[in-house]
Order: structure tokens, then C-alpha cells, then sequence
């Protein structure tokens, strides 16, 4: 089994068929693109739904579970999955099963650190490398009698950074694929979620040191809700153009980039019906180029239906 994913498989996601090939490190896409979901701060299993249903949906080529809440300066990691489970007593290790499936699926499962409630961040290098094992040890290929997914094998991990600095996370991600590639593991997925707004202050790119300045990238979530001053409330060209600013900034790597939205109006500010969305904002984005899906918070609010053969989005008010 290739364990790089170096495979093509029809799949239909989102707004429109879409035809994906994966292959080292990049994600190439054709039609409307991919959808991404984030799942575990939504409530629980009955308001946000399982991991497992979210899965079956058949809607989503990526999940991102949220989040590894506090790491570094001398905590020990916290996963916190919201009123899901209470990771500490190892309740959370009952989804191991779920990720199993949905990866079945040919889903990738990748697993979000940071967030904008916890405390996290990095002093030293040190700190980073030991992050890094840990998260082998606890969420991939290594072996702990405690890991709180349980026994899982995610395929990477997203950077979702809005405090404790900028320093270090490529450290994180340098020596987290070192241990895979030592490893023999599957090729590990790194992606980044930044604010609309260039450069995002955590996550850059605009100088050494920043992850988006590495070749470690394949995948950028770029928000463009709550940011008045590039989400849709300024109008389609100011997000077209921060989008064009996004795609011609990111040079260490080539990046498939998504368009990351709230997937209902309570979700968050900036949400952009489904007819626009279809019609005006996909297209205008897709002639600037590296258009590769939408990524949706979250499953409460994304109640996404079959209309005419086609996912659309449930809200198209």
C-alpha cells in the first residue's frame, strides 16, 4: 500500500463533482474542488454530531478534529474536544474507531493545534522538538498507553495559531515529518489556517522563522469571516484581492489553497450564501488561480443537502 497516497479516485464533495489527485505533497483538484471539515467544538455527539456521522455524510475529502488546546512552556499537551468527551479520563479514546473509519473512507484526518481559547506556544526549540514527539508518540505512529484518541493513526496536522507568538512551530513540523520519514509512515500533511488579512501576525509569511516561510506546508485554510476588511462584507474584488495577495505570497511551497467560511450565518461573520458563492466567488477565484475546495466551520451549523445531484450548501439564504 502506498502510504503517500499516490492514488486517483473520483469523489464528489461539496458544490460541484470534483475530480482529486493526490500525490507527495501537494493536493491537485479539478471542478468546484474539496470540501474540509472542522469537527469538535460544536457541543457534543447530539448537537455537533459524531466523527463517525460526519464521515458517512460522504461530503468532506478532509477533517480536522480541534483541538490540541495547550502545549509548550511547560504544560503538557490538553486535547480538548469540547462537550464531546473529557480527554484526562480517556473518554476520547472511544473515537479512535471513528478516525479508522472516515480514513477508510479515504478521508484524511488531520488533528488542529491552537485555537483561540487555551494556552500555548513556544519558548525554545526544545520545546517544539518535544512536542513533536509527543504527538508521534500519542497521534501517529508511536506507541503510549495513553494516548487520547486511543490507538489512531492521523495523517497530519493543521496550525490554527491566534496567540503565544510565532516562534518555533517549524521546528515543530521539521522534526515531526524527520519522525515519520525515519519511520517509514505515511506522508504527514501540514496545514495552516491564517486569518484573511496578509500576513497573518502568528503564521506569516513575512520573515524567517514564520511556518509559512518553510517547505513544510501543503494545505492553507485562509478565513475570510470575521475579517471585515477581506471577507465578503467589503465586497467580492476585496476578498478576490486578498486572495490574489494570499496565492503570490506563499513561496517556500506549493501549497493547495482553500477558502475557509463559516457554513451558516450564526457561524460566523462573513458568510456567503450558496448562490454567490456558486456564481460569483469561486469563479472569481478560480481565474487567479490554486483554487483547491471550501473549508467549513463547523458541523452544527453545516447541514449540507442533495439538490439536483449536486452538495450544496444547506443555508442559501
Amino acid at each position: 500500500m502506498d502510504r503517500r497516497f499516490m492514488s486517483a479516485r473520483k469523489v464528489e464533495f461539496g458544490i460541484l463533482a470534483l475530480m482529486v489527485l493526490i500525490s507527495h505533497h501537494a493536493i491537485q483538484t479539478f471542478g468546484a474542488g474539496q470540501v474540509v471539515g472542522y469537527w469538535g467544538q460544536e457541543g457534543d455527539d447530539k448537537t455537533e454530531g459524531s466523527l463517525a456521522a460526519l464521515c458517512a455524510s460522504g461530503n468532506y475529502g478532509i477533517v480536522i478534529i480541534a483541538y490540541l488546546s495547550k502545549f509548550g512552556r511547560n504544560q503538557s499537551p490538553v486535547l480538548d474536544l469540547g462537550g464531546h468527551c473529557d480527554a484526562p479520563t480517556g473518554a476520547c479514546q472511544r473515537y479512535a474507531s471513528e478516525i479508522a473509519t472516515c480514513q477508510k473512507r479515504g478521508i484524511r484526518v488531520l488533528l488542529s493545534l491552537g485555537g483561540e481559547v487555551g494556552g500555548y506556544g513556544f519558548d525554545t526549540a526544545d520545546e517544539a522538538r518535544l512536542l513533536a514527539q509527543d504527538i508521534w508518540d500519542n497521534y501517529m505512529g508511536g506507541s503510549s498507553s495513553n494516548s487520547p484518541l486511543g490507538e489512531v493513526n492521523l495523517d497530519g496536522l493543521d496550525l490554527r495559531i491566534f496567540s503565544g507568538g510565532h516562534r518555533f512551530y517549524a521546528d515543530l513540523g521539521g522534526r515531526l515529518r524527520e519522525i515519520a520519514q525515519d519511520n517509514q509512515y505515511k506522508y504527514l500533511y501540514f496545514g495552516v489556517s491564517p486569518q484573511c488579512p496578509c500576513p497573518d501576525p502568528s503564521l506569516g509569511p513575512d520573515s524567517a522563522g514564520k511556518f509559512m516561510e518553510t517547505n513544510l506546508v501543503d494545505l492553507v485554510f485562509v478565513q475570510f469571516y470575521n475579517n471585515p476588511g477581506c471577507d465578503i462584507r467589503g465586497g467580492i474584488d476585496d476578498l478576490v484581492r486578498s486572495w490574489s495577495n494570499w496565492i503570490t505570497r506563499i513561496t517556500a511551497s506549493k501549497p493547495a489553497f482553500y477558502i475557509s467560511l463559516p457554513a451558516s450565518p450564526s457561524a460566523g461573520e462573513g458568510f456567503i450564501d450558496t448562490k454567490t458563492l456558486k456564481d460569483s466567488v469561486v469563479p472569481s477565484i478560480k481565474t487567479i488561480g490554486n483554487y483547491s475546495g471550501v473549508a467549513l466551520w463547523a458541523p452544527s451549523t453545516d447541514r449540507l443537502r442533495e439538490v439536483k445531484g449536486e452538495i450544496v450548501l444547506a443555508h442559501p439564504e
